[in-house]
């Protein structure tokens, strides 16, 4: 065997893009674009909120009072552009400190971490997963402010997993193949922790170690398949003849929590982990070549298949069902999980769409009306919504609203009007004759089915973020490189620039504020990137109004109503490089302020956002650290890490 393989080339798939189908904004996008890069590069904060558009209602308290409420009070601080910036720094008058790091103990009976990675796979399992990404802070009602649980995702793993990064052999036949340990040390990394905190008798957070609670799920737990998917052909492997049953959950990125107290978990980049060997078979399924799958021996990412069956999609005509053929039918969906019952089983709700799912973010209104926005974040893709049948009554909630409803994708029109079209199979075009026999076909192949439908392609659409009092939406769009320069990706009024290296927001208000419409109203909120000036192209140019960003990724609102914006970029290449490091950012969504309230270490992003009710404790995620935080001493082995922000003064973090 071959000790020195080709390995594959690290590459993000988010920036491959798979959407071939070449949907164009359905009116005059030329003359939009026009009209969007004249002055402020979006409608103005009053036409968007004029009844005119769409025949929309005003939405309420956009008065002085609510940008006060969401006023930025801190003082900004600088980027931070040195080649060995390896900290966390926030503010004058605030506080970060490292909270939970990759390897920190989670079950009971955990290892420490080791500096050298030596942990072994058993280890591994109870303690941290890598890459901390999408959490949220659930309060117990003794004392919302002081005690509670905090649910972390934790996306992939990194080379630093392992003492010497991935070992990779080629056997004779030019596969690759994978230690089984470190296959399963991988799987053990991913997943979610939920930790028990609370405040010591001296007001510091602190993690329970013994907690009940505490609970690690990685991509081998036991899970539900539930929704109008679970039992049907396309869910049945040799593994599980019932198509109900699923090991595990991976590439969990962003996040949702429902008003019912769960926590929604969603599968980004899953079709990373999977390989169709068979290129006749790879080029007829959708499911599979839509989805980004890759074709080949040594084509993809983690090699788990070289030891681990399920991850071959091959099919295998000697085995029930295919053999593995349909595994990944069973990753892209929302997982739904009881953190206050570590013995309940999470269940995949597949009514609601499968596909690289970025967050699954809800809006409720005061008579129970839901809805639960979703991005597909790979360059080209789409922007959803979920609405469930069954309205939210507190008094008797019903938990199992999520298997029922109905999946809807975005068109943005070019005069800030926009329309949600049903993806319900029998209608408009999603019929036999295209292929799509029954809703399930249409879940399973989701975007096949919003291609159909002229849904907008869009830069790259990841967080979604409601505003707590309007209920306004605001999605993140990363960037798209490609936008402008290939024929199949054009330039439109949502996504108005070429070679988009900077990424935009955009902001829509659906009519009559009815989380159940299908009509909408929308702007561009800002263009992040660089300042007009000599020498920067006008491709690269933002309109912010404030402290510049790049690749705007996370985003939250606080419960006064600002709105917190985190990054994700390659600080180390151009165009980003006058950026700085990984930020987080704050805006007040009337008046578009945007000031920097964090920097963190280089190579790292920022991400993953949460706080206690009363705004006075803050976490963030550190994630893959390209240096030695949080040890920040050049040397210790770096760590994905929470991060807890408090006001020196205890006051409301922002104000």
């Amino acid at each position: 065997m071959s000790e020195k393989p080709e390995v594959p080339p690290a590459i993000d798939i988010d920036d491959i893009p798979v959407n071939t189908s070449g949907n164009l904004s359905l009116e005059n996008v030329v003359a939009s674009r026009r009209r969007l890069l004249k002055g402020s590069l979006g409608l103005a904060l009053g036409s968007f909120l004029s009844p005119a558009l769409s025949g929309c209602a005003a939405p309420p308290r956009h008065t002085a009072e609510l940008s006060l409420a969401g006023a930025i009070g801190f003082t900004s601080v600088p980027v931070q552009q040195a080649v060995d910036f390896d900290q966390v720094i926030v503010p004058p008058g605030y506080t970060a400190r490292p909270f939970f790091s990759w390897g920190d103990a989670v079950e009971n009976g955990a290892s420490p971490w080791r500096k050298d990675a030596s942990n072994n796979w058993q280890e591994q399992m109870l303690q941290a997963g890598q890459n901390h990404d999408g959490m949220a802070y659930f309060p117990f009602d003794d004392a919302i402010n002081d005690h509670g649980l905090l649910v972390i995702n934790h996306e992939y793993t990194n080379p630093t997993l392992h003492p010497q990064g991935p070992t990779m052999t080629v056997d004779d036949a030019g596969v690759i193949r994978r230690p089984v340990d470190e296959v399963k040390k991988e799987q053990a990394a991913h997943g979610i922790s939920v930790i028990e905190i609370r405040r010591d008798t001296e007001g510091q957070w602190q993690r329970v170690k013994s907690s009940r609670f505490n609970r690690r799920l990685t991509a081998n737990s036991p899970m539900h398949l539930t929704g109008p998917m679970a039992g049907t052909d396309y869910l049945k492997t040799a593994a599980d003849s019932t198509g109900t049953r699923v090991l595990g959950t991976i590439n969990n990125c962003s996040m949702g929590v429902t008003p019912w107290g769960t926590y929604l978990t969603c599968e980004e980049n899953w079709s990373n982990y999977f390989v169709n060997r068979d290129a006749q078979d790879h080029a007829q399924r959708a499911t599979h070549h839509r989805y980004g799958i890759a074709q080949g021996n040594n084509s993809y990412k983690y090699q788990w298949s070289s030891v681990d069956p399920r991850f071959d999609a091959t099919p295998q005509e000697n085995l029930d069902h295919g053999g593995y053929v349909n595994e990944p039918h069973r990753f892209g969906w929302v997982v739904e999980i009881d953190p206050f019952d570590p013995q309940s089983t999470p269940k995949k709700r597949t009514a609601m769409g499968r596909f690289a799912r970025e967050c699954a973010t809800l809006s409720v209104a005061e008579d129970g009306r839901m809805a639960i926005y979703s991005g597909d974040d790979t360059r080209g893709e789409y922007l959803y919504k979920f609405v469930p049948d069954a309205r939210f009554d507190p008094k008797n909630p019903d938990r199992d609203c999520l298997d029922k409803g109905t999946l809807y994708v975005a068109v943005f029109h070019s005069d800030g009007r926009g329309e949600w079209r049903a993806l319900v199979q029998g209608q408009g075009g999603l019929t036999p004759r295209n292929g799509f026999f029954t809703q399930a076909d249409v879940l399973v192949n989701t975007r096949g089915a919003a291609d159909i439908l002229g849904a907008t392609p869009m830069d790259r659409p990841e967080w979604v973020a409601v505003h707590p009092q309007t209920r306004e939406a605001y999605v993140t769009l990363t960037n798209n490189v490609e936008r402008g320069v290939k024929s199949d990706q054009p330039i439109d009024a949502a996504n108005p620039r070429r070679e988009n290296h900077h990424g935009q927001i955009v902001r829509w208000r659906e009519t009559d504020n009815d989380p159940g419409a299908t009509t909408f109203s929308w702007d561009i909120f800002l263009l992040a990137g660089r300042r007009a000036e000599s020498g920067v192209p006008k491709h690269e140019q933002g309109n912010i109004n404030g402290d510049i960003f790049s690749s705007p990724d996370g985003l939250w609102f606080d419960h006064h109503g600002r709105l917190w914006i985190e990054t994700d970029y390659d600080d180390e290449e151009q165009p980003y490089q006058d950026m700085g490091t990984n930020q987080l950012l704050c805006a007040d969504p009337v008046t578009r302020e945007v000031r920097r309230f964090l920097v963190g270490p280089r190579g790292c992003e920022i991400t993953g956002l949460t706080a206690t009710p009363d705004g006075k404790s803050l976490w963030l995620n550190v994630q893959h650290p390209g240096i030695s935080y949080p040890a920040s001493d050049g040397k210790t082995r770096p760590r994905s890490t929470t991060v807890l922000v408090t006001r020196d003064d205890g006051g409301i973090i922002g104000s």
